[in-house]
């Protein structure tokens, strides 16, 4: 009776986490520290990774001088710094701090934008369900944990003269206190090929009201990957994988002191392709390129026009405090 109550909550719970995934959340990430994202760490192993992703969007046709409240960077890079820690069986602990440069360009001014640290987040992934078979591995996972204020707000438009502040969307940081959700889903041996697999991410960030009476727009992202391993070595030490991606954003209006800023969200299609080595025990990097196919229109709508991201992960040990003898 105690199991099955238990399991009856299990799955409540996973239920209630779906649908709180498909109401707001985050901007495109791209490839992250491993090709899988559904496995946590095992227990007591830990990585630190470097991942930089570069965004690009269209060009809105104002001036500089006149920027909307609404207007995402034509250009942005992210720089991710990443420390994942196996705290236990299933379960692993992510602390990310980007450094984020924004750039505003229009057809009529210069550009505008500056450099600045991100908001930080800190996750916690626990895998709920693997099944083994001969054909491989099916993993599903889901993450969840805060992102804090602790990005820059304070940048200005020096290309008008008296110094005002850029709106929030251009600034490194949001300035909320915001809660980030993801489900993940790992499918080895699709066809009945062990090294096929198929990974899916979905993720979502649970905005508030954050500096300048502004709630960013909340972001849906769907990353499928399709990804095929033609090479790996006896020991497993290096392997290769590679295949295409396609990606769904869906984006939310602005609102602005409480009001909707109408035609600022939308909706893009990106597709592209995704490789991931790894060259040394525990060293891996890899590089994602997607590009738009798809967008809705809008009158303030940026769709993301290129994405491009690579990073290096170092894995290694760590010593778990709970089980030292004593």
């Amino acid at each position: 009776m105690r199991f099955r109550t238990a399991t009856c909550l299990a799955w409540a719970m996973r239920v209630c986490l779906a649908l709180v995934l498909f109401s707001c959340a985050h901007i495109v990430r791209g490839q992250g520290p491993a090709p899988e994202t559904a496995p946590p760490l095992f227990a007591g192993g830990a990585l630190i990774s470097y991942n930089s992703i570069f965004t690009t969007r269209g060009l809105l046709p104002e001036s500089a001088r006149n920027i909307s409240p609404t207007a995402r960077p034509t250009f942005s890079h992210e720089g991710d710094f990443n420390f994942t820690w196996g705290i236990r069986r299933n379960f692993d602990l992510t602390v990310l701090v980007p450094i984020i440069t924004n750039h505003f360009e229009s057809t009529n001014g210069p550009a505008v934008g500056g450099t600045g640290l991100g908001d930080a987040m800190v996750l916690i992934k626990y895998r709920f369900y693997r099944r083994d078979s001969e054909r491989g591995t099916t993993q599903a996972s889901a993450a969840f944990g805060p992102k804090f204020p602790t990005g820059r707000t304070d940048l200005t438009n020096v290309a008008n003269g008296n110094g005002n502040l850029l709106p929030p969307s251009l600034q490194p940081g949001s300035g909320s206190t915001d809660f980030f959700l993801a489900a993940n889903w790992t499918y080895t041996g699709l066809f009945n090929l062990k090294r096929l697999v198929a990974d899916e991410d979905f993720h979502s960030l649970l905005r508030t009201q954050g500096s300048q009476a502004t709630r960013l727009g909340s972001d849906i992202e769907s990353r499928f990957w399709l990804s095929y391993r033609p090479y790996e070595s006896k020991n497993v030490a290096r392997e290769w994988f590679i295949g295409p991606v396609l990606t769904w954003l869906h984006s939310q209006d602005d609102r602005i002191a409480g009001a909707t800023q109408s035609g600022s969200g939308g909706d893009v299609l990106l597709a592209g392709v995704t490789t991931y080595a790894g060259v040394r025990p525990g060293i891996h990097v890899w590089l994602g390129m997607d590009w738009d196919v798809a967008h809705s229109t809008g009158a303030l709508f940026m769709p993301v026009r290129r994405h491009i991201s690579f990073g290096i992960t170092q894995q290694f040990r760590m010593h778990l405090w709970w089980k030292e003898e004593r």
